[in-house]
């Protein structure tokens, strides 16, 4: 699993001949990432209704990944549980949000990151997003792009409080990330 998070952290444009292609490339790789910590996250049980109910992935505005995500998870099971992806528009109604195990918040909401993160803080979701300051504003895991690599940043004291248990193996592979780094203090 490591070795895969690790090869999956390779140049993004190195062979890309087009923008639109590195940006494919970066997606592809994004949506091997979220694959990856699902498999490193674990879940309270109360997260799911039955022993079979599947891990739902939600991709918050505007969808980055195309089909690539749908293709890194298709056919995949973890834990029996199959793994579905569900496209979501911001709205202030909960219950969309509350049906995720995944919380992808595209960079297309970041003027909405603070309210899905107040909204879902103590639900067992973890959010994932890619706008600067993700995770020192309270989301769990922020993937950023570094020398054209992705890599990504944690923030342990959120996941506690989504009571998300994240392996030591995936953590051994981030930049931790203090809640309220960002000059905000943390609640």
């Amino acid at each position: 699993m490591v070795a895969v998070l690790l090869s999956l952290s390779v140049a993004v444009g190195a062979n890309a001949q087009s923008s639109a292609s590195a940006a494919s490339a970066e997606y592809l790789i994004k949506a091997g990432f979220i694959y990856n910590f699902a498999q490193l996250v674990q879940w309270p049980s109360a997260a799911f209704s039955q022993a079979d109910s599947p891990i739902v992935i939600g991709i918050l505005g505007t969808d980055p990944f195309g089909t690539s995500i749908d293709r890194v998870v298709e056919n995949k099971k973890l834990d029996g549980r199959n793994l579905i992806v569900k496209r979501l528009r911001w709205s202030k109604d909960l219950k969309d949000l509350t049906e995720c195990n995944i919380l992808f918040i595209s960079s297309s909401e970041k003027e909405h990151v603070a309210d899905v993160i107040n909204m879902v803080k103590w639900l067992p979701i973890l959010t994932i997003g890619e706008t600067p300051g993700f995770a020192a504003r309270g989301g769990i895991i922020n993937l950023t792009l570094e020398d054209n690599k992705v890599r990504f940043e944690v923030n342990i004291g959120a996941a506690k409080q989504a009571n998300l248990n994240i392996s030591s193996r995936l953590l051994a592979l981030a930049k931790i990330v203090p809640q309220g780094a960002d000059g905000r203090k943390s609640e």
